[in-house]
């Protein structure tokens, strides 16, 4: 589909991509990965063709449609949410009005048997039609389902964009990409702006998706359940692997131990030239051979290893005093901005040495109890500190209390102490601070890199109790590695605000959902919390009209004199009306998907053709959603069948 071949790009002398060449297929999966600076957000514009190469070609089908979602990005506050995610439509509803336009003159004329009017009728039926087969009709279904699934909820449809902040702003974007359904995606950190239960409706969109997608992302959780393929960008080069993020990983490191053993055998070999070179340069009887292996030094091509390995560089937090057993006793907190109700009642007490991880929807409110817990906003309701708590906190606006006119490595030494101080330039290396950067003032670094020596600041202090929110948004794959095994060997207590899963996976043995204005406590890891939430919410798919779902007891049991013949019964039952569903989905999928063949070929207006293969596909067309609706009513029969047995007192759920 796409096909880039032998790229150079270099920024001045330093080359970012170096005979670069791959192909992209239909339906491929790719996590892009490297480190920060690597190349991967250049590679990415070189593909949509915001950029152009020194050298090479990039060649794609022309009528390539593309959605690219940045880092960051203008927005456009001209519309209310539900208006601006339509323009995602704005060819179907182009096509929709002129249609209007055609109808319009047909109800104007009454010459009803000439060429021309039959003309228009033929016209004006063949774009309704085509207008079915894009699914016109469900357009605003779609956009309240991609909403939802992003985490607006419908009273949120209605307010203008310029109401939400920029991480929701995103969420936009996003929603119009996907509604778009381009040929190819490209996510640059898509989930920086997205909370756990819209990453996971994110990757079950990518599973379904029909074209091809590539992600940038730190997240390597998402990595593995949307990609396939993985490609690396390192030293200008890549590394094409098909595999997911943890396999390629496994596969990186067997190839770096052989670059690394050939890289020590060439260094090994072009000493002991130089030694000979240096040892007969001025001996006429050597001077061909001194010659020979001069040129033969010039026309090597030099291995290449990565960057030192920073997988020994570990964080030890200073030694803080002890807190008493209670770090937080809160009751009755409310807390509203206008009037808007975020917080409404809450209580909660968190001792000693928890590890706890804040999650939910962006706006339920886990930046607001960060920032109440830690002094920071007035509140309705108690909150009480305990004996000698030191505190920690790390907020996404973290990087403003720092002094402007210190340098990076001026503002780390004040912090340091002890060990660290001694090994503060690795430590600023592991955060992605090298070379020329850590002389840098803090006055010029962009946001990214004032939030990252922020967060090597706070690490560095002597706390008890670390509050930290969205610390990953900025850091690479190894720069969370080191974090998190620093945080892992933290001895205190420790909150975390994050929608990293593999971040927060080991690290937390308690989770905090907010929902509702409200706190719910998983006495467990994020894996359980997340295992919890995917299985209630099928729970409450499958029983939309139901009452909400209760604490399961063990009074859920069949009658004492209920027989053995009838509980076997019943349970034959309930496996056959599971099957007879299992086999309707799988035909209804069948169906689906030799409609959307068909809608593929009549995607693009330009395609609409007065020719006997659009007739003969306009027809199978019609046919299969005729059978498609008919499996559609089945399958709602199956489901009231087993809606019933469920009912039945000899029910009994897994």
């Amino acid at each position: 589909m796409i096909s880039l071949n032998n790229i150079d790009l270099y920024f001045g002398s330093k080359p970012i991509l170096k005979d670069v060449s791959f192909q992209i297929n239909k339906r491929d999966r790719i996590g892009l990965v490297g480190n920060n600076g690597a190349g991967k957000t250049t590679l990415l514009r070189l593909i949509l063709g915001k950029q152009r190469p020194d050298r090479g070609s990039i060649e794609k089908p022309p009528d390539l449609t593309t959605g690219y979602l940045p880092q960051q990005m203008k927005h456009s506050d001209k519309r209310t949410l539900f208006n601006e995610v339509k323009t995602a439509f704005d060819k179907i509803l182009q096509q929709q009005k002129k249609m209007r336009d055609i109808d319009d003159e047909i109800n104007s004329r009454n010459d009803y048997g000439s060429p021309e009017y039959i003309k228009l009728i033929s016209k004006s039926s063949q774009i309704n039609s085509h207008l079915d087969m894009l699914g016109i009709a469900k357009i605003d279904e779609r956009i309240e389902k991609t909403l939802a699934g992003l985490g607006f909820r419908p009273e949120d449809f209605s307010r203008p964009t310029s109401e939400f902040s920029g991480g929701w702003r995103m969420r936009i974007e996003l929603a119009k990409i996907l509604l778009k359904y381009p040929d190819i995606i490209l996510l640059d950190e898509p989930t920086n702006h997205l909370d756990i239960e819209s990453i996971q409706w994110l990757e079950e969109f990518l599973a379904d998706y029909s074209g091809s997608v590539i992600v940038i992302s730190h997240d390597r959780t998402f990595l593995d359940r949307v990609t396939t393929r993985t490609i690396e960008i390192s030293l200008a080069k890549i590394y094409d692997y098909k595999a997911p993020y943890s396999k390629y990983r496994v596969q990186r490191e067997e190839l770096k131990a052989q670059q690394l053993a050939a890289y020590k055998n060439q260094q090994r070999e072009i000493a002991a030239t130089e030694r000979f070179i240096e040892r007969f340069r001025y001996k006429n009887t050597k001077a061909s051979q001194v010659q020979s292996r001069i040129k033969m030094l010039e026309k090597m091509e030099k291995i290449e290893i990565e960057e030192e390995d920073i997988s020994s560089i570990r964080i030890r937090f200073p030694a803080a005093p002890r807190s008493g057993e209670v770090i937080f006793d809160a009751a009755g907190i409310s807390k509203s901005y206008g009037s808007n109700l975020v917080l409404d009642d809450m209580s909660l007490m968190i001792s000693k040495g928890q590890r706890i991880a804040f999650v939910g929807r962006n706006g339920e409110g886990k930046t607001t109890l960060s920032r109440i817990l830690v002094g920071d906003l007035d509140f309705d309701g108690s909150l009480k500190t305990g004996h000698n708590v030191k505190m920690g906190y790390f907020a996404q606006n973290q990087d403003e209390l720092l002094e402007e006119d210190l340098t990076v490595l001026d503002t780390i030494g004040r912090a340091a102490s002890g060990e660290a101080g001694l090994r503060i330039r690795s430590i600023l290396g592991a955060f992605l601070f090298r070379e020329d950067d850590i002389d840098k003032k803090v006055k010029v670094l962009s946001g990214g890199e004032r939030s990252r020596l922020a967060l090597i600041k706070l690490l560095l202090q002597p706390y008890n109790v670390l509050i930290l929110d969205e610390p990953t948004n900025h850091l690479d794959m190894r720069s969370k590695d080191i974090l998190k095994k620093a945080l892992d060997e933290f001895s205190g207590t420790l909150i975390l605000v994050s929608h990293d899963r593999e971040f927060l996976s080991g690290l937390v043995d308690n989770v905090y959902e907010f929902k509702d204005h409200k706190i719910i406590r998983y006495l467990g890891g994020i894996d359980y919390f997340l295992e919890k939430k995917r299985m209630d919410s099928l729970r409450q798919l499958e029983k939309k009209d139901s009452k909400p779902d209760k604490v399961k007891t063990n009074n859920v049991e069949a009658s004492g004199n209920q027989s053995y013949r009838e509980k076997k019964q019943f349970q034959k039952k309930l496996r056959k009306a599971a099957k007879d569903i299992s086999i309707c989905e799988s035909e209804i999928e069948h169906l689906e998907n030799r409609i959307k063949e068909i809608t593929d070929k009549f995607h693009a207006p330009e395609k609409l053709e007065d020719s006997q293969e659009s007739k003969d596909l306009y027809i199978k067309y019609e046919d299969l959603k005729k059978s498609l609706d008919k499996k559609l009513l089945h399958w709602e029969d199956l489901h009231e069948v087993l809606s019933g047995l469920k009912q039945s007192k000899h029910y009994q759920p897994s």
